[in-house]
C-alpha cells in the first residue's frame, strides 16, 4: 500500500476545476470552527446553501426575504443589490456585480454558485389555480441515490449491530420556479436494519415536505418537516452556529425563514404545517404547528432524562430509543417591515408526552430544562442604513428568566468594517429550539461581548479579525465554578489574479474561578493555518499547513499539511487530496475540509500520526445524468486499531468507497 501512496502524493500536483461552492464557503465562512459541537450546525448550513445551489435565485426579481437566506451577505450587501437593480434596472450579467461596492472578494466568489441573471420578468398569473398549473406543467423532478461502502469491519458488524455496514440513501425532488418544491428523503445509516425490527417501512429515517410560495397573499407555505429561524435566534433559529468568523462576514444579520427539512439530520425539525401569509404590504404573520417524535434516555421512573438527535438505531439499545417521546409545538410570529425598520415579535409553546427530567443532581445540569410544559417569547428589531445596521432580540421562557443579544454594525468606507455584539443569557433560561451567538454550545448561562473588523488596505488585500470575551455565572461541565473565555482572531487573504494566500491565527483562552474566586488557567488554544491556492483554466492547486498548540492537562501540539488539486472540464470533474497529520493527541486535534458528493457531508478530525488520502470523479453522461464516486484511506501510523467498542476496526486503516447517481427528468 505504501508505494501506491507515494505515487498518489508525487502525482498528484500533475492532476486537476474552479472551486466549488463547499470550498469556497469553508474558508469564509466555517474556517473558525474548530469543535464537535459545530457538526450539527454545519450540516444544516451546507443542505441549505445545497438547495439554494440546486434552486438559484435570479437577481432580477428575488426579494429582500430571499436575498436574507444567503448567510454571507449582509443586510447592507441585501439592499445594496436591490437597490442596484431599482436604480439601473435588470442585471444583463454577473459580471455587474462588481459594480456593487459593498460586495467583496469572497461574496463576489460564491453568489455565482447561488444566483443567476435574467432579464425577463415572471409572468403573473390572475389566479392561485392557474398559476399552479403553470407550475405543475414546468416542474423537473430530480432523483439522487446515494451509497457508503467500507472495506473494513467494524465490531459491531461481527456482533452487536442490526444492520449491514453500509449507508445508503434516496432523494427525491420536484421543483417548478422558486415557487413549488415537493420532496422527499430516505436514509440509512451503517449497521440499521433494513425492513426489519422497527423499521417495517424499509429506511430507518424519511424526511418529506411540500412548499408552496408567491401564491397571492400567501408568501410560504410548507406542509411535512420543515425548520424555522427567526430574529436573533433566541427562540427559533440556527442563524449563528456557524462560528463568530461567520458572523463577522455577515455582521450580525438575523433571518427569518420557513423551509423545508431536507436533510439527514434529526435535530430541531418540525413536523406539521408553516405558513406565512401577508396581511398587507408591511406586515405578515406565520403560523405553526407540530407533532413529531423524539428519541430519548429513560430513567427508571420512565422520564426523558436526555433528548437524543444523533438519529442512531444501530442496536437494540439504541433501536429501544427510537421514537419513545413526542413533542407537540405551536407558535406564531409577526413581522413588520417599513422601509429600514424591521420589527417582530415571536411566541412558541412545546410540550413533551413525557417529563424531561435531566441529572439535575450534577450541578452544570441544575438549570437546565426539565418539566413537560415550555414557552418562549422574544421581541427582535433590526435597522439597515448604508453607513450601520442594528438589530437584536430579547426573550423570556416561561418562568421569566431572560436572555438578549443586540449587534450594531459601522462601515465608515468601502474598505472598512466594524461591528459589536453584545448577549447576555441568564444560567436559568432555557429553551429547546434557541440558538444564538455564544461560546458555548447552549443559549444559557453567557454574557459576553464580542468586537470584530474587516479591513482592506490594499485592492487585493483583506484583514479580518476579532476579539470575544464571554462570562459564564454558573458551572459548566468540567467546571464548577464560574469561568471565562477569550477567543482571538487574525486573517489576512491576499488574492490576485490566479493566486490566493490565506494566512490565520487564532487563540482561545479559558479560565474558571476557584473557591478563592482566583482565575485559574484551565485550557489554552492556539492554532494556526497557511494556504497558498492557485486557480487557471480549470486548474485548481491548493497547499495548506495546519498547526495546534493546546494545553489542558499539560502542554501538546501538532500539524497537518495538506494538497488539495482538482481539474474540471466541460462534463468531467477530478478532484484528489492527500494530508499528513501529526498531533500528540485528540487535545491538539486539526479538522480537514474535503471535497465532497452533493448533499454529503464530512468534516472530520484528525490526530495522531498518519495520512489522508482522498479522490473524487464526477461526469455528467448527459444533460440528465450524472455519476459521482469518491475514495476515502486514512491509514495511523501510531496505533493497531481505529475507534473503540463496537466502533472499532481491527487495522489501523480504513477505506470508504461513496457513490452516487443523479438523474433529472
Amino acid at each position: 500500500m505504501r508505494p501506491l501512496v507515494l505515487l498518489f502524493v508525487l502525482w498528484l500536483p500533475l492532476l486537476a476545476q474552479g472551486q466549488s461552492w463547499q470550498q469556497v464557503y469553508d474558508e469564509v465562512m466555517t474556517s473558525s470552527v474548530d469543535d464537535d459541537e459545530a457538526g450539527e450546525a454545519l450540516e444544516d448550513s451546507y443542505e441549505l446553501l445545497e438547495q439554494l445551489a440546486d434552486h438559484p435565485l435570479n437577481l432580477n426579481t428575488a426579494t429582500r426575504q430571499e436575498l436574507e437566506q444567503l448567510p454571507f451577505l449582509s443586510a447592507q450587501q441585501v439592499m445594496d443589490l436591490q437597490e442596484y437593480i431599482y436604480h439601473y434596472g435588470p442585471m444583463r450579467s454577473l459580471g455587474e456585480l462588481r459594480m456593487v461596492r459593498s460586495l467583496d472578494y469572497q461574496q463576489l466568489t460564491l453568489l455565482p454558485f447561488f444566483v443567476y441573471v435574467d432579464s425577463k420578468a415572471d409572468e403573473p398569473q390572475p389566479r392561485v389555480r392557474q398559476r399552479l398549473d403553470s407550475l405543475l406543467r414546468r416542474a423537473r423532478h430530480t432523483l439522487t441515490a446515494s451509497a457508503r461502502v467500507p472495506f473494513y469491519q467494524r465490531q459491531g458488524d461481527k456482533n452487536g449491530y442490526l444492520g449491514y455496514p453500509y449507508r445508503h440513501s434516496l432523494r427525491y425532488e420536484l421543483s417548478s420556479s422558486q415557487q413549488l418544491r415537493l420532496g422527499l428523503v430516505a436514509s440509512q445509516d451503517a449497521g440499521e436494519p433494513l425492513f426489519g425490527r422497527d423499521n417495517k417501512w424499509g429506511y430507518d429515517y424519511y424526511s418529506y415536505y411540500l412548499q408552496l410560495s408567491k401564491l397571492a397573499r400567501l408568501e410560504n407555505f410548507v406542509a411535512g418537516r420543515y425548520k424555522l429561524s427567526a430574529g436573533m435566534g433566541l427562540v427559533l433559529g440556527q442563524s449563528f452556529q456557524l462560528g463568530k468568523l461567520a458572523t463577522l462576514q455577515n455582521l450580525g444579520r438575523a433571518t427569518n425563514t420557513i423551509r423545508p427539512h431536507g436533510s439527514r439530520s434529526e435535530a430541531d425539525y418540525f413536523q406539521g404545517a408553516a405558513a406565512t401569509v401577508r396581511l398587507w404590504k408591511p406586515l405578515s404573520l406565520s403560523l405553526f404547528a407540530s407533532y413529531r417524535p423524539v428519541d430519548a434516555t429513560l430513567n427508571e421512573r420512565g422520564e426523558a432524562q436526555t433528548l437524543i438527535t444523533s438519529g442512531y438505531h444501530r442496536t437494540p439499545t439504541e433501536m429501544q430509543k427510537k421514537s419513545n417521546t413526542h413533542l407537540a409545538a405551536a407558535g406564531a410570529r409577526a413581522a413588520y417591515r417599513q422601509g429600514a425598520w424591521q420589527l417582530g415579535a415571536t411566541a412558541i409553546a412545546s410540550q413533551l408526552d413525557r417529563t424531561l427530567q435531566p441529572q439535575r443532581e450534577t450541578l452544570y445540569r441544575r438549570h437546565y430544562a426539565h418539566g413537560r410544559r415550555f414557552q418562549n417569547m422574544s421581541l427582535d428589531y433590526a435597522f439597515s442604513h448604508h453607513r450601520f445596521a442594528l438589530g437584536g432580540e430579547t426573550a423570556t421562557d416561561g418562568h421569566g428568566h431572560l436572555a438578549t443579544v443586540n449587534s450594531l454594525s459601522f462601515q465608515p468606507s468601502a474598505r472598512l468594517s466594524v461591528m459589536a455584539l453584545q448577549r447576555f443569557y441568564s444560567f436559568r433560561y432555557t429553551t429547546l429550539y434557541g440558538h444564538s451567538f455564544g461560546e458555548g454550545s447552549r443559549t444559557q448561562n453567557e454574557s459576553g461581548l464580542y468586537l470584530g473588523a474587516t479591513w482592506n488596505p490594499l485592492a487585493h488585500l483583506r484583514l479580518q479579525g476579532y476579539v470575544d470575551y464571554a462570562y459564564f455565572p454558573w458551572a459548566r461541565y468540567q467546571v464548577s465554578f464560574t469561568s471565562h473565555a477569550w477567543d482571538y482572531l487574525l486573517q489576512a487573504t491576499w488574492q490576485r489574479r490566479q493566486w490566493t494566500v490565506l494566512a490565520r491565527h487564532r487563540s482561545r483562552l479559558r479560565q474558571r474561578d476557584n473557591e478563592q474566586h482566583t482565575a485559574l488557567t484551565a485550557n489554552d488554544e492556539h492554532r494556526e493555518r497557511l494556504a497558498v491556492a492557485f486557480q487557471q483554466d480549470g486548474l485548481t492547486l491548493k497547499t495548506q499547513l495546519d498547526l495546534a498548540y493546546t494545553r489542558y492537562l499539560h502542554p501538546e501540539g501538532g500539524w497537518m499539511l495538506s494538497q488539495q488539486a482538482a481539474y474540471s472540464r466541460r462534463q468531467l470533474l477530478v478532484s484528489l487530496l492527500a494530508a499528513y497529520f501529526d498531533t500528540d493527541s485528540y487535545q491538539s486535534r486539526i479538522y480537514l475540509s474535503e471535497r465532497l458528493l452533493q448533499h454529503e457531508f464530512y468534516f472530520p478530525a484528525y490526530y495522531g500520526r498518519g495520512l489522508r488520502l482522498s479522490a473524487l470523479a464526477r461526469i455528467d453522461l448527459n444533460s440528465r445524468l450524472r455519476l459521482a464516486a469518491r475514495l476515502g484511506y486514512t491509514d495511523y501510523f501510531d496505533r493497531s486499531t481505529i475507534g473503540t467498542a463496537l466502533q472499532q476496526i481491527l487495522h489501523s486503516h480504513q477505506t470508504d468507497l461513496d457513490l452516487q447517481l443523479r438523474w433529472k427528468f
